[in-house]
């Protein structure tokens, strides 16, 4: 790519920090979709959302060929599932919440009345260390969150219900210089990713003879289900999803049942049924011309992304997925590396200004 010089700026890493360090739980994620289209509103001709709050971002939306480029904007969460006489609150997940990672970790607790804080509190090792028996280890049914009251009327007197919506407030850093670290990165950076590509189409004074649809989905933690929402309302030509993907190069993984791919190595491209082979292979072609390093993923019957949803939507799709690389994913301190994020961006880039209005992916043409 040879107009890059703008990737990326003060003023994108300021919206970066600024968009991961606010909340949006999965069927909670307005006020981080409102941050997106702020930042986003420069660079598109038109704004559309829907009921359950999917935001889309149009470029020529009067173009009767339709490429989209999405990722999606909920974090995992949890739950109050039961508040105890004793005014302490069990939770159950929105979403793939990690159990193991929540003793001893601050939490906001979203209500009517604005935030609660609150910990998830464990017993001490002294008490856990039982002579003959097994130490405990932390499970769904015995974590819970203490917000300093004595018994649940006091807790009910701060808002806090059955219901409320629980997440953690770790908030953004930088280590080494490149790295970026914060819960959410999985997939606020997606949609972070996909406004980079509009800014620079942008900015770069690049036309599209299509119409672009910059789509920054909900509720993906919990199904996928906003993008089988948005793709049923879009009815696109082509899809082009981002989502994260494992860095298996780290202690416990094993790369022959992950597959090998590395942080720092450039963007993973996958193989799945639901990826499109020619739409793949037209990517591909974009990364080898332009000297953009990228990996290989293979996915079984399905990606788990929302790549699913828009390839078989409708009367299907031609659909593929790149993946940013990510270590310790469901965590509070997910981590990507800065040249990854750039070559995603570049990638999808410059394979928007490889597609032409028109083109089917066809097998058979």
């Amino acid at each position: 790519m040879s107009d890059n010089s703008t990737l990326l700026n003060d003023q994108s890493l300021e919206f970066l920090e600024r968009y991961l360090n606010n909340a949006s739980p999965t069927g909670y994620e307005w006020e981080g979709q409102k941050l997106w289209m702020d930042y986003l509103r420069p660079w598109v001709d038109e704004f559309f959302t829907d009921t359950y709050g999917t935001a889309v971002g149009v470029i020529n939306p009067d173009a009767k060929y339709k490429v989209v480029i999405e990722g999606h904007a909920d974090e995992i969460s949890w739950y109050v599932n039961y508040i105890s006489d004793e005014g302490l609150l069990y939770v159950i997940r929105n979403g793939g919440s990690d159990h193991q990672i929540a003793p001893s970790k601050r939490v906001n607790i979203h209500t009517k009345n604005g935030i609660v804080e609150g910990v998830f509190g464990w017993p001490a090792i002294h008490t856990r260390r039982s002579p003959g028996s097994e130490e405990q280890a932390p499970k769904p049914d015995n974590i819970f969150i203490d917000v300093g009251c004595d018994n649940k009327a006091e807790v009910e007197k701060l808002g806090v219900h059955v219901g409320c919506v629980i997440t953690y407030p770790d908030t953004f850093s930088v280590l080494n210089g490149n790295k970026f670290v914060c819960r959410a990165l999985d997939n606020r950076m997606g949609g972070f990713m996909i406004a980079e590509v509009a800014r620079l189409l942008k900015e770069n004074g690049k036309t599209l003879d299509f119409g672009l649809y910059i789509v920054n989905s909900v509720q993906e933690e919990v199904g996928l289900r906003g993008a089988q929402m948005i793709a049923e309302r879009i009815r696109p030509d082509v899809a082009i999803v981002t989502d994260v993907t494992h860095d298996t190069h780290t202690p416990m993984i094993d790369p022959k049942k992950e597959g090998s791919n590395k942080m720092g190595a450039g963007p993973v491209i996958a193989w799945a049924p639901a990826v499109q082979n020619r739409l793949r292979e037209r990517i591909l072609d974009v990364a080898e011309k332009g000297n953009i390093p990228f990996q290989r993923v293979a996915k079984s019957r399905a990606t788990g992304t929302d790549t699913d949803s828009f390839a078989y939507s409708n009367t299907g799709v031609a659909s593929a997925l790149i993946s940013l690389p990510l270590r310790y994913m469901h965590t509070t301190v997910e981590m990507v590396q800065r040249e990854d994020v750039e070559n995603v961006i570049r990638l999808i880039y410059e394979t928007l200004l490889n597609i032409e209005s028109g083109e089917t992916f066809s097998y058979f043409d």
